[in-house]
């Protein structure tokens, strides 16, 4: 478990009485720290963590039903963090998401998102927990400049004046996609999160099959083609490692 050091007191977000807001320090690793306390501080632990450059937070989850069909809490974790930024854009700007889990903003990556687990969870058992974790480039440092980097962009760049409203936002839409789902049924969250999935073909159909998974049906193809969500999340295609971010 992260060491208590690494928890900077106090929290300025302003988040729905549902969650427990837990900031880290600049070396803090939310989706980490989140995933290590999950057992223990429940649902609705929204950990974040105070750095300049990266806007990065974690939120702790319970879903009441098996893992295999629970992971698409992703898809409503990606579409209120979508609909949280397209709030405070300029509407002409878009906001698209390349399968499963990289944030595009104006064609541009600025960010992507992780769901972790318990290890060794049973696929057909409810887990005792979900972590949903999400990052977006805040700023540049000084030793990368916008066009070194012209297939990524951040948000002072963009002119997001408080990022961390951001967070605030999020949490907040959250709660709506989670709503939604419980009472009208998946494809409350499926369809706004396919309606930001860029397309690659005119006239192609999508869904999200039960376990999560993408369903794809084109013109004149017999059947749908199918692209699993775990391989997907497991490639983390937008993180780079090594800066331990998305990818500039």
């Amino acid at each position: 478990m992260p060491s208590s050091s690494a928890v900077a007191a106090g929290s300025a977000l302003d988040l729905p009485p549902l969650f427990t807001a837990v900031r880290l320090r600049e070396s803090g690793d939310a989706f980490a720290h989140a995933c290590a306390i999950a057992p223990q501080a429940g649902a609705g632990t929204f950990v974040h963590v105070g750095r300049y450059d990266l806007l990065e937070f974690a939120v702790v989850l319970e879903p009441e039903e098996p893992l295999v069909s629970a992971r698409r809490a992703f898809f409503a974790g990606m579409a209120a963090l979508a609909d949280a930024i397209a709030a405070h854009c300029p509407p002409e700007k878009a906001v698209e998401f390349l399968w499963p889990d990289t944030i595009l903003y104006d064609g541009a990556l600025i960010g992507g998102c992780r769901l972790g687990w318990p290890e060794g969870a049973a696929e057909d058992a409810e887990p005792d927990w979900l972590v949903f974790g999400g990052q977006l480039i805040a700023a540049r440092l000084m030793d990368v400049e916008a066009g070194l980097a012209p297939d990524s962009t951040s948000l002072e760049e963009e002119g997001f004046a408080e990022p961390q409203a951001l967070m605030e936002s999020f949490a907040r839409h959250l709660m709506l996609h989670v709503d939604a789902w419980a009472n009208r049924g998946f494809r409350k969250v499926a369809d706004p999160y396919l309606a930001r999935l860029r397309r690659e073909a005119a006239g192609e159909r999508r869904g999200i099959d039960g376990n999560g998974d993408l369903l794809v049906h084109r013109t004149g193809v017999v059947g749908a083609e199918r692209r699993a969500l775990l391989p997907g999340l497991a490639a983390c295609a937008w993180y780079d490692p090594e800066r331990k971010g998305p990818r500039l």
